[in-house]
């Protein structure tokens, strides 16, 4: 089957299972390797979710040319909030060691102990967590390959919304 051809349908179901399965690889990593999520992943997580959502609502509703367009800038809204937090984690983990030394309390105290604004700024602002690479595939950290899945993810659903059908 060309790709090229796939209806809006099967296109928003291939984007719904590429973000399973990079969730499902998120789950292992972190219960099967042990490598605990910072909570800049935890926010990166949060938008592939949204991103999954978005495309199995528009798979299942298979909607007319007007709302896969909103479809598809839902869903380039929520990859570029997915890039922009990737981005952000890759500026945290490419700062020198001074800069992060700093250690931050754990995600779960965060939410229990400081109102959601604090927390939310905390996160975002990184910490020794988030600066650490304990993972890397060809020589690059996991924020450079959620980074890319969300540009590709942001462009294929760019492409299911916008491309003319006959």
């Amino acid at each position: 089957m060309n790709p090229f051809r796939w209806s809006f349908r099967a296109q928003c179901a291939a984007g719904f299972f590429v973000c399973a399965a990079l969730y499902a690889y998120a789950i292992f990593v972190q219960f099967e390797l042990g490598i605990e999520p910072c909570p800049l992943c935890i926010f990166q997580r949060i938008a592939l979710i949204v991103m999954a959502i978005l495309f199995l609502v528009s798979a299942i509703q298979n909607p007319q040319a007007r709302g896969r367009r909103i479809y598809a800038l839902l869903l380039l809204l929520a990859a570029g909030i997915g890039v922009g937090i990737a981005a952000r984690h890759l500026w945290v983990q490419h700062q020198p060691p001074d800069l992060m030394a700093g250690c931050a309390p754990g995600w779960n105290y965060m939410i229990e102990n400081f109102p959601l604004s604090k927390t939310l700024k905390m996160a975002f602002t990184g910490s020794a967590d988030c600066a650490q690479v304990s993972w890397t595939f060809l020589g690059v950290s996991m924020p450079f390959w959620t980074l890319v899945c969300y540009v590709l993810l942001g462009a294929g659903a760019i492409w299911a919304g916008f491309r003319r059908r006959k």
